[in-house]
């Protein structure tokens, strides 16, 4: 794969060279490689079928994730948080030690506990993680689902987007089972702040505690608005949102 860097950009094919475009920018690559009819029968690649089916189940597992939070994911997440999730996904994946080599899956992988560590933690949105924008401690009530920021200064401990005048904050109670698909998701009241000088202590409560088995799983969303004349529009760049997994249950 190489970098293309002539004046004239265009995607797709000639002779044997194939052109493309990514988030990184434009590309170029050789055709060829082996059939996927001898892929999928020929023995020497049995390793090549297990690795494809368990790349198969972590890009599921990290799919249901996003889908699972459903709009705050939106809100607060960068280009790459697909391939992201999925390298999380994979380290997970290979926790799993009774799963014989292309069945191994996120599910029972989860079972383990340094998995959970592997996840919590985990920024939505690398532009903005939660340790670069907001400077105080929270604490997560794994019962209820409660979360109780530190008092803490706007002006002095949160590095708002650039022409921000408020902010927001929720948080998400989330219960995914990996193995069945099935999640319930409760949420908190969006509060909303001014960005102005003085001390406060948000406590944010989901209105109650998912139903279901699986992982539960406790996110915070922060969210910069501007406000002209009495109205509070959302900054479209989304560049300071910040999505975090707090904690993994």
């Amino acid at each position: 794969m190489a970098r293309l860097n002539g004046l004239v950009k265009f995607e797709g094919t000639l002779d044997n060279l194939t052109f493309y475009k990514s988030a990184d920018g434009h590309f170029v690559r050789t055709k060829g490689g082996v059939s996927k009819n001898r892929i999928m029968n020929d023995p020497a690649f049995v390793r090549t079928r297990e690795n494809g089916m368990e790349f198969g189940s972590i890009a599921t597992s990290g799919k249901l994730l996003r889908n699972s939070l459903g709009t705050m994911v939106f809100r607060a997440k960068d280009s790459k948080l697909t391939s992201r999730l999925v390298k999380v996904m994979g380290q997970i994946k290979n926790l799993d030690s009774v799963s014989a080599r292309g069945e191994r899956n996120v599910a029972i992988g989860l079972s383990d506990a340094s998995a959970k560590l592997l996840l919590k933690g985990f920024d939505f949105n690398a532009r903005a993680t939660l340790g670069s924008v907001l400077n105080t401690s929270i604490s997560v009530d794994t019962g209820t689902g409660e979360v109780t920021l530190s008092p803490f200064n706007p002006m002095e401990q949160l590095r708002a987007a650039e022409g921000a005048t408020h902010f927001s904050l929720q948080v998400g109670y989330l219960n995914l089972n990996f193995e069945t698909g099935e999640s319930d998701l409760t949420l908190s009241p969006e509060s909303i702040f001014p960005l102005v000088q003085g001390v406060i202590s948000p406590v944010l409560t989901p209105s109650g505690v998912p139903t279901g088995s699986g992982v539960r799983m406790h996110v915070l969303l922060i969210e910069f608005f501007q406000e002209v004349n009495g109205v509070q529009y959302m900054l479209n760049n989304g560049a300071y949102n910040v999505l975090n997994l707090l904690e993994v249950q």
